[in-house]
């Protein structure tokens, strides 16, 4: 079922290359389960069926961005656990003529990033995560508020590129063993975070490129990520993904598809926080982060990783209302 499945999602995906929104509500229509549970990043959270995503979400970007359309350079389909998935990841882009969630418009191009996931049946989507990187808008537009950013931290912030070997559009069959392969190098590794010794390294290309969400900023080559990485996780006691034994959380989905692999958990990461993070004090508790990855391996080593984590979702749990302070108010909070 991958490969047909792969088919449904690009037609659905090919409906968003042009300004139409006549096509994009018939798309939306077309694709999405009267019932299907979507969820979408802090400020707008969980919809019901397309037309949820439409009234909660798409029209309303639709209305502040003239000429909206998307573009995505990964496109992938697995199973995981019995169900069937597809994923992709791109940018939204317009131009930004009306505020969108108290985000001020620029009255310029800007481009916002997407991320995706979606397990169907007969070919509907019921089961949907849909990540924006809600702060590279606000970086670029600037409009972050005075709390730690790629402004003051050694990452790149900006647009991010796809696959260096512009292949991310997998629509063909890929070898289950190749694909099971890629999938097992991303799940040792995993399994490698937050070690003393970071066991991690072997499985990373020296010239590995992290593409990280907005406010943790981007690296090129293993001791920029390593710079990063490591206080990030000196920041909590305990520090724990989904893919390991005795998580408080799982992924709704992780598989391989030839050289790449996604997963990712709502949430996905608990971290027990005990030193300041995005400029915030210490809660002594548990944070809980909604998590998504995209890798691509060359040979046995992971080369690039696209990374999105629900920033205002973290921070919200810290106390601090990221669209409160642009005087938009949250309808709809967080489970």
């Amino acid at each position: 079922m991958t490969l047909a499945n792969k088919q449904t999602y690009k037609t659905y995906l090919d409906a968003f290359r042009h300004p139409d929104n006549v096509a994009f509500e018939d798309a939306i229509h077309g694709f999405f389960a009267d019932d299907a549970e979507i969820n979408v990043v802090h400020p707008i959270n969980k919809v019901v069926g397309g037309e949820g995503f439409l009234s909660d979400f798409l029209t309303l970007l639709m209305a502040s961005f003239d000429g909206l359309h998307r573009r995505d350079y990964i496109l992938l389909g697995g199973e995981f656990e019995g169900g069937q998935w597809v994923s992709s990841t791109g940018y939204f882009v317009g131009h930004f003529k009306n505020e969108w969630l108290g985000i001020r418009a620029s009255d310029r191009l800007q481009y916002l990033r997407v991320g995706e996931f979606h397990r169907l049946e007969d070919g509907k989507a019921v089961e949907s995560y849909i990540f924006l990187d809600i702060p590279e808008l606000m970086i670029a537009t600037d409009q972050w508020p005075d709390i730690e950013s790629p402004a003051v931290t050694p990452g790149y912030t900006g647009m991010l590129p796809g696959p260096a070997t512009c292949d991310g559009l997998q629509m063909w069959e890929n070898d289950p063993a190749h694909s099971a392969k890629s999938c097992q190098i991303v799940t040792d590794m995993l399994l490698q975070l937050a070690t003393k010794d970071e066991s991690w390294r072997p499985f990373w290309h020296d010239n590995m490129m992290w593409y990280g969400p907005a406010a943790f900023g981007s690296f090129i080559g293993i001791e920029r990520f390593h710079s990063f990485q490591v206080p990030f996780e000196g920041k909590f006691s305990h520090w724990i993904g989904g893919s390991k034994p005795g998580s408080e959380t799982r992924h709704f989905t992780r598989h391989g598809d030839g050289d790449y692999v996604c997963s990712g958990g709502w949430p996905s990461l608990n971290a027990h926080q005990i030193k300041p993070f995005l400029s915030q004090p210490s809660t002594d508790k548990v944070l809980y982060m909604r998590v998504c990855d995209w890798w691509r391996r060359e040979a046995d080593l992971l080369i690039e990783n696209w990374v999105f984590v629900d920033i205002p979702h973290v921070l919200l749990q810290m106390g601090y209302d990221l669209f409160d302070g642009l005087g938009y108010k949250c309808t709809n909070p967080p489970d």
